[in-house]
C-alpha cells in the first residue's frame, strides 16, 4: 500500500532508529515541518544524488527513510531546530515537484530489516560506536543504545562516520545485516579504522 509524503532531500543518510538534528531555514521546509507537526505526518529523508539542499529541487536516490519529528525548538540563532527520528525505509514510486520546489512523493514502505545479535568478530564496532556516542551531544548521547544488535550498531556507524555518501547509501540498501557488517568491516579496514 502506498502513501504520499513530503521529501526532505539531504546530503546524509538516515536509517530506521536513527536521529537527525537539523536547522530549518528555507520557507518550503518551514511550511513542510509546520504542516507535518500539525497533522502528525511523516517526512521522507532521502539522499541527494545530484543537486543541492537549497534552491531548486534536487535529484534523489529512490530509497529513503520515513521519519517523524521527535523534538523541535527555536535555536539561539533564530532558526528552527528539529530532530527527526527514522522509522521505516521506503521506495519512491513517483514524485511531483511543487511550485515552491518541495517534492511530494508516492512511496511504498519496505519491510523492516530483522535485527540480529552482533557476532563477536564485530564487537570492536560496538566499542568504536560507544566511544563516538559518548562524545556527542543529545539526541545521540541520550538515545537508547543496543550495542549487542548488529543492525543498530552498523546503522549508527554508517550514519555517524565520515564515509563517502555513495558508500553510506549502498550500505543502507543492504537488507541483510550480516552483509552490511561485512561490507562495513571492509570499508573500515581500507580506512585504517579496523
Amino acid at each position: 500500500m502506498s502513501q504520499i509524503i513530503p521529501l526532505f532531500p539531504l546530503k546524509t543518510v538516515l536509517f530506521p532508529r536513527g536521529f537527525l538534528p537539523l536547522r530549518i531555514f528555507e520557507p518550503r521546509y518551514l511550511d513542510m515541518i509546520s504542516r507535518c507537526m500539525k497533522r502528525g505526518e511523516g517526512i521522507g529523508v532521502v539522499l541527494i544524488r545530484d543537486g543541492r539542499e537549497v534552491g531548486p529541487a534536487a535529484s534523489t536516490y529512490d530509497v529513503g527513510t520515513l521519519s517523524q519529528i521527535s523534538y523541535w525548538h527555536k535555536r539561539a540563532d533564530g532558526l528552527l531546530g528539529v530532530t527527526l527520528s527514522g522509522s521505516q525505509r521506503f521506495r519512491i514510486l513517483s514524485h511531483e515537484v511543487q511550485a515552491n520546489q518541495l517534492v511530494q512523493a508516492e512511496v511504498e514502505l519496505l519491510p523492516a530489516i530483522s535485527s540480529c545479535s552482533l557476532d563477536a568478530q564485530y564487537q570492536p564496532m560496538a566499542v568504536m560506536l560507544e566511544k563516538i556516542i559518548t562524545q556527542l551531544d543529545p539526541p545521540f548521547s541520550t538515545m537508547d543504545t543496543c550495542y549487542d544488535d548488529g543492525d543498530w550498531v552498523s546503522a549508527r556507524l554508517v550514519e555517524l562516520l565520515p564515509l563517502p555518501l555513495e558508500s553510506k547509501q549502498n550500505l543502507f540498501l543492504l537488507e541483510d545485516v550480516s552483509t552490511r557488517l561485512q561490507e562495513l568491516e571492509k570499508i573500515l579496514s581500507k580506512r585504517g579504522l579496523w
